[in-house]
This record gives C-alpha cells, structure tokens and sequence, in this order.
C-alpha cells in the first residue's frame, strides 16, 4: 500500500518558491528515508493548482507519485491540478479537514494560513508524524 503523504501550505498567500521548492525536496527526502515503502508514495493536497499545493503537485509528478486531490466542492472555482484521483468531500473550504487527516499517513507544512495549522494541529493530536517549515510571507 502506498504512503500517503498530506501537504498543506500557503495558497493564497506570496512567498519565495525557490525556498519553498527547496523545503518540499527536503521534505519528500526525509519523508522517504522514515518511511520505507515498496508501494510508492501518493501525495495528497488540496486539490488546487496554486501555491504550495501547485508546487507540491508538480515536485510528486517528478518523483513518479500518485497526486490525490482531497478537497471540499469549493476548490472547483478555482485553478486544480490534473491529480490521478480526486475526493471532493462537503462544499466549503475546511469541511475536509478531518477527511483529510483520516487519509494521511503523514503530514508535511510549508508556510500556511489558518487552515494549515488547523490541519497541523489536528494532525499531531491524532498521532500523525508531521514535518513543518515556516516560510516568511512576501507582502
């Protein structure tokens, strides 16, 4: 079975995607160094193709991991990603968080806003190994 790996992050917001890009390559090392998998890995956002989704989406493509899609209804009005599976579960941003939670095997935060540490938190109290990076916001 293949690890699925959450990751939550600025959407909205600017911020240095070399940076960015750098912590997501840290992060899918050390996420593939402690946790062995003969399956592969599949990696699980939010569904849209902004931010450090978008980034995220396109680093996994790279790695030959499978992209799921795992959002309310509302991440159809704006730019999504072209993932391999996608689970829209209640309408509006957030009413995902606890599906999305239940899914991963792990987590790994770049940056975010509200609902990312919201996710974060969620995440540590059920136990779920989580790899955070602060990423300043670009105003």
């Amino acid at each position: 079975m293949k690890k699925k790996i959450g990751v939550v992050g600025y959407s909205g917001a600017k911020f240095d995607e070399k940076i960015a890009k750098a912590l997501l390559a840290v992060a899918f090392d050390i996420v593939e160094q402690n946790f062995d998998s003969d399956d592969g890995y599949e990696l699980v956002s939010g569904l849209t193709d902004v931010g450090i989704p978008g980034l995220a989406y396109r680093m996994a493509v790279k790695e030959d991991w499978k992209t799921v899609g795992l959002s309310a209804k509302e991440a159809k009005e704006y730019d999504c990603f072209q993932v391999d599976e996608e689970i829209i579960v209640g309408e509006k941003f957030g009413d995902e968080s606890k599906d999305f939670i239940e899914y991963i095997d792990c987590l790994i935060r770049i940056g975010g806003g509200k609902q990312s540490f919201k996710e974060t938190e969620m995440a540590k109290k059920k136990g779920i190994p989580v790899f955070e990076y602060d990423l300043p916001e670009i105003k």
